[in-house]
C-alpha cells in the first residue's frame, strides 16, 4: 500500500487490505468487485422488511434497533430463489463484506450506476452510526444496505451489488468543484427519459433483457425546456463531457440546495479514468423534482461535481476493462436493450 499517503485508496490499496483482514467477505471476491477506486458491495443472504429507516445512532448496534418490537416486519430468505423487493417498501440487507479498518481509514458508500439509473434509493447503515453512507475512521463491524425501489420494484440474490464502496485515507487532499448543466439538445433524439409506473418488474441479472417502452417515455423539450413533475422520476444528460484524471476521483453532489428544488443524482462515485476516452463521456442523472412543479432549460446548473486526490494511481482505470457506461451519452441502465438501429 502507499505509504501514509493522504487520499482516495486505489485498487490496489483496496485489494491489500482483503490481504490484512481489514476488509472482510463471507465469500471469495468476484473477479471484478474491485474498481480502480471503489470496492462493488454484495447483497447477504437474508433480507429484513422494515417499517421505517432508521439509524442506530452511538450506542446501539443495526441488530439490536432490529430486534426492538415493531421495527422489523418480517424476515426474507434470498437464498432459494432470490425475492421481489417492491416499490414503496424499505428494506435492510447485511452484507457479505464487512470491515476491520485500520486508524486513519474512513470510508463512503454511493448507489452503482445501474442502481440509480432505476430509483432504487441505497443508504449504507453501520453500527452506532449517526450517518448514512459515512464509514468512521477505524470502523469495525458488519455492513448493512437500506433498499428502498422507488418506481421499479426489483428481483434480488446473493451476491447482488446495489452499492459501491470508496476508502480514503486521512481528509480529502486538493479538492476541486465543476458545475454540471443539463443538456436539452441532443439532435433528434429524446433529451430524457420519464419513468413508468406500473411497470413490470426488473430482474438486476437479466441484463440487456428488459424492453425500454414497457419502462420508459421519451422526452422531447419544448421550447428548449421541460416540466418535471412532482415524484415522476427522470433520466437526463450533462451538456459537459466529464472527465476524471488517472490521479483523481470524483463524486456528484446528491443535490446542490442553491440550484434548485429537484435531486440531481443518486448515485455519485466516478472512478479515476472516466471520461477519457476519445470523445469523452457525459454525466447521466437520475433526477427527482422534490415538491412543486420545475422547470429545466438548456444549460441550467443541476448539481457539483467535487474532485479530490487518490493516495496512488490504480493499477487500472476506469475502462480499461468492459464498461457500461464509458464514452456514454444519454444511457438507460445495463438493465435494458439496446436501441435499434
Amino acid at each position: 500500500m502507499a505509504e501514509a499517503t493522504p487520499g482516495v485508496l486505489p485498487d490496489t490499496d483496496i485489494a491489500a487490505l482483503f490481504e490484512t483482514g481489514a476488509i472482510r467477505s463471507t465469500d471469495r471476491l468476484d473477479d471484478d468487485q474491485i474498481q480502480p477506486a471503489s470496492l462493488d458491495l454484495r447483497l447477504g443472504p437474508d433480507a429484513y422488511r422494515i417499517r421505517a429507516s432508521f439509524l442506530p445512532g452511538p450506542n446501539r448496534s443495526v441488530t439490536d434497533v432490529l430486534q426492538e418490537p415493531g421495527i422489523e416486519l418480517h424476515r426474507i430468505d434470498l437464498t432459494v430463489q432470490g425475492a421481489v423487493l417492491e416499490t414503496g417498501c424499505v428494506y435492510l440487507v447485511p452484507l457479505m463484506e464487512s470491515l476491520r479498518l485500520p486508524p486513519g481509514i474512513s470510508g463512503r458508500a454511493n448507489p452503482k450506476s445501474s442502481t440509480g439509473r432505476i430509483d432504487v434509493f441505497t443508504r449504507l447503515v453501520t453500527n452506532r452510526g449517526k450517518t448514512f453512507d459515512d464509514i468512521a475512521t477505524g470502523y469495525s463491524g458488519p455492513l448493512w444496505l437500506e433498499i428502498s425501489p422507488r418506481t421499479f420494484s426489483i428481483f434480488v440474490r446473493p451476491g447482488d451489488r446495489l452499492a459501491q464502496l470508496r476508502l480514503r485515507r486521512g481528509k480529502p487532499q486538493n479538492t476541486s468543484e465543476k458545475t454540471v448543466s443539463i443538456d436539452m439538445q441532443t439532435g433528434d433524439g429524446p433529451v430524457g427519459w420519464r419513468a413508468k409506473r406500473h411497470a413490470p418488474l426488473i430482474d438486476l441479472r437479466g441484463i440487456g433483457r428488459h424492453e425500454v417502452a414497457d419502462f420508459w417515455e421519451p422526452l422531447f423539450p419544448h421550447k428548449g425546456r421541460l416540466v418535471l413533475n412532482p415524484d415522476d422520476f427522470y433520466i437526463l444528460a450533462s451538456r459537459e463531457s466529464v472527465k476524471v484524471a488517472g490521479t483523481k476521483a470524483a463524486e456528484m453532489a446528491p443535490i446542490a440546495p442553491e440550484l434548485g428544488e429537484f435531486r440531481a443524482h443518486y448515485a455519485g462515485f466516478f472512478d479515476p479514468g472516466f471520461g477519457t476516452n476519445e470523445g469523452g463521456s457525459r454525466a447521466v442523472l437520475e433526477v427527482r423534482s422534490r415538491d412543486v412543479p420545475f422547470i429545466l432549460e438548456h444549460g441550467q446548473p443541476v448539481a457539483k461535481l467535487v474532485y479530490e486526490d487518490m493516495a496512488a494511481k490504480p493499477g487500472a482505470l476506469y475502462g480499461s476493462a468492459t464498461s457500461n457506461y464509458q464514452g456514454q451519452g444519454l444511457k438507460l441502465s445495463k438493465h435494458f436493450q439496446a436501441p435499434k438501429a
